[in-house]
């Protein structure tokens, strides 16, 4: 899948100096930064999505009681 994204000119400069400097491609290095980071992403972005979504009521919660009554079952 072809995805164009624009970066700074600082970060384009940096990974142009990588890529020249290893002989690996531009493409190699995002592609890597993407799939080495994508799990973190997910996890803080989700995360926070569903953090709103509890304070807005529209999550349905626990209490610790609760919780520990379900798990011990």
């Amino acid at each position: 899948m072809a995805t164009s994204i624009r970066l700074p000119i600082e970060t384009e400069q940096r990974l142009n100096h990588l890529a020249e400097a290893t002989g690996r491609s531009k493409a190699f290095y995002l592609r890597k930064l993407i799939e080495d980071n994508l799990d973190e992403l997910e996890d803080v972005y989700l995360a926070e999505r569903t953090l709103e979504r509890i304070r807005q009521g529209e999550e349905e919660t626990l209490s610790h009681e609760a919780f520990w009554h379900e798990v011990e079952g």
